[in-house]
């Protein structure tokens, strides 16, 4: 997990833009985004996911505070990399609003995906 994963053109990431930056975190396996999740930089996101899972230890970190948005097609994503590790959680860290409350309505009660709000 040592490599960026960017969508959506150079420079900065600005919220209201389709633009992803995906990078790993330094101190633990997990993951750090920036940008919006959506249809425009799912690719990124899924892969991104997809090298988390490979690389799981028991608690693997997602952490999307600076994440402007993230569509439900993003939020289910995520919800089916965690069911399907072989075991322990993911713990999302500072998500946009939308993202528990998008957890809440279609995988209640999913005990593999730990969130922590803004």
């Amino acid at each position: 997990m040592d490599s960026r994963h960017v969508v959506g053109g150079a420079g900065p990431v600005v919220p209201g833009r389709a633009a992803l930056e995906v990078s790993p975190l330094p101190s633990r396996c997990g993951i750090r985004a920036r940008g919006e999740i959506s249809e425009i930089t799912r690719p990124s996101w899924e892969r991104a996911l997809t090298e988390l899972s490979r690389h799981h230890e028991g608690v693997s970190c997602v952490e999307l505070s600076e994440v402007a948005f993230v569509d439900v097609a993003g939020v289910t994503a995520l919800a089916v990399t965690a069911m399907n590790l072989p075991g322990g959680k993911v713990v999302v860290k500072y998500p946009p609003p939308q993202l528990p409350r998008v957890l809440e309505m279609f995988w209640p009660g999913l005990e593999r995906i730990e969130v922590t709000p803004r």
